[in-house]
């Protein structure tokens, strides 16, 4: 399995144009074959949860069956075709999974990983329904764990992602190591303080959390290759 996480940038004039790919990309998705999984994403401002959505910047996290699979898609797909016409700019990793814990609307997207551990940058997705009731709480904690992600060893850069404004929320961030990463998840209190609250006060009604050993980087955003010259690897399938 590969998976590929696109960020696109659209110029001001074309944001309408934006929310409409939300609703007409999705049967071309659904019909897209060799692709087993698919989420079209808005984006927060700031590269984790936010409230204030980012218009000129969307998102696609999908799972293919193989590579060919993702070059057809990128190749000829009408969705492909309507970011290399309309959008600034974007950039795509791609990734296999390492680990995968719970399930996005009732799936798991990544099936069952064989958990070896690979050297590297590795990417990590956070992805969470948030209980209404739960709101308040959750979303008075997500500036200080931003804050705290940007500034820790071995970050390298995140994507605040979401299908749905508040409530149905994602974050994908990109580390130097497993070690870095494990660092900050594990290592700062305050982190593991959000952690177990997040379990004693029920904040979710559903979460998935997934690692992922990154293959390739490429494309732009916001002018630039965020892994730089981190990764030059020419995966073959």
């Amino acid at each position: 399995m590969i998976v590929s996480l696109t960020i696109v940038r659209y110029r001001k004039a074309l944001v309408p144009l934006a929310l409409l790919a939300m609703a007409i990309h999705r049967l071309p998705m659904w019909l897209q074959d060799g692709c087993s999984f698919w989420k079209l994403l808005g984006s927060g401002r700031n590269g984790t949860f936010d409230l204030q959505p980012d218009w000129q910047q969307w998102g696609l996290l999908a799972a293919w069956d193989d590579r060919d699979d993702y070059e057809r898609f990128t190749e000829s797909s009408f969705v492909s075709k309507w970011w290399k016409l309309l959008g600034t700019e974007s950039w795509t990793l791609l990734c296999e999974p390492m680990q995968s814990h719970g399930k996005w609307d009732g799936k798991e997207p990544f099936g069952k990983p064989n958990n070896v551990i690979t050297d590297g940058p590795i990417g990590v997705l956070t992805r969470a329904t948030i209980r209404i009731n739960r709101l308040k709480n959750f979303w008075s904690h997500v500036d200080g764990v931003a804050n705290l992600m940007v500034g820790a060893p071995g970050y390298i850069t995140s994507f605040g992602i979401g299908e749905a404004p508040v409530y149905r929320q994602a974050t994908f961030s990109v580390w130097e190591s497993m070690e870095h990463m494990k660092a900050f998840a594990y290592g700062s209190k305050e982190h593991a303080e959000v952690i177990k609250k997040t379990r004693s006060e029920g904040w979710y009604s559903e979460e998935l959390f997934a690692r992922f050993s990154i293959i390739e980087s490429k494309g732009t955003i916001n002018g630039k290759d965020p892994l730089g010259e981190l990764i030059k690897t020419d995966f073959t399938s």
